[in-house]
Order: C-alpha cells, then sequence, then structure tokens
C-alpha cells in the first residue's frame, strides 16, 4: 500500500469500529426485546441495523479521498488528519445511536405503537453522520 493512502484507510477502519460496536450494542438489545415479546421481532433487528450505514459513509469518503490524494487536490498529511476526525465523528455517531437504537427497541418492545418515534432520535444522530460527510466532500 502506498504510504499516501493512510488517511484514507483510518477513515474507513475507524468508521467500521463505531458501526461494530453500535450494531452490538443495538444488536444485544434487540435480543433481549425478542426474548421478551411474541411477535414483531423483524422491527427490532432493522432498527438494531441503523449504526451500519457510517461504515458506509467512511467507505465513500475512502474513495472520494483516495481520489483526491492521487490527482494532487488532496495532501496525504491532510488526509491522515481528515482521515482522524471524520473517522472518529463517524465512530461517535454510530456508538451513540447504537445505543439510541437499544432505547429504543426497549421502550417498543414495551409500547409497540412508538416504534416509528423512535426513529426520531435515531434520525438526529445519523444527521452528524450525514454533516461529516457532506462537509468533508466539500474540503477535497
Amino acid at each position: 500500500m502506498d504510504i499516501n493512502m493512510i488517511g484514507p484507510v483510518i477513515v474507513l477502519g475507524i468508521s467500521a469500529i463505531g458501526s461494530c460496536i453500535g450494531c452490538y450494542i443495538a444488536g444485544a438489545a434487540s435480543h433481549a426485546a425478542m426474548s421478551r415479546v411474541e411477535d414483531g421481532h423483524g422491527k427490532f433487528i432493522g432498527m438494531s441495523a441503523a449504526p451500519a450505514s457510517q461504515s458506509i459513509y467512511g467507505f465513500v469518503l475512502m474513495l472520494l479521498m483516495k481520489k483526491a490524494i492521487l490527482v494532487g487536490a488532496l495532501s496525504p498529511v491532510s488526509g491522515i488528519a481528515m482521515g482522524i476526525f471524520s473517522g472518529l465523528a463517524f465512530l461517535a455517531s454510530a456508538v451513540f445511536q447504537g445505543k439510541v437504537c437499544a432505547t429504543g427497541i426497549q421502550a417498543s418492545a414495551k409500547q409497540p405503537a412508538i416504534f416509528g418515534k423512535c426513529f426520531a432520535a435515531v434520525g438526529i444522530i445519523e444527521s452528524f453522520a450525514l454533516f461529516t460527510l457532506v462537509f468533508s466532500i466539500l474540503l477535497l
């Protein structure tokens, strides 16, 4: 691997770590909820997958950063800084989204009618990952 590609690899790695942690947190809550309720398990599984999107954002940014570095529009040092800080924003978003998904799963297991409302907080946290992606792209 070219040493110039450290930044793109960092953003992908950190975002994937965050998605893994977030999906674990929400997935564990999903399993607990499924053990207590008879039906509606699919919605719990769906909500527990929400933090996976941050890995996708990290992948997209990795590809765009790679291209920008290869054409000389982004220096490798700037790529490392962008990779670290964008990756950390994706990680934090995924972890906290996993926590919000976990509480949403637990709440909707007790009161199924509020399931859709629980996605509001999930979406708000998702927006920070999207902001990071868009603002990073604007810097490229």
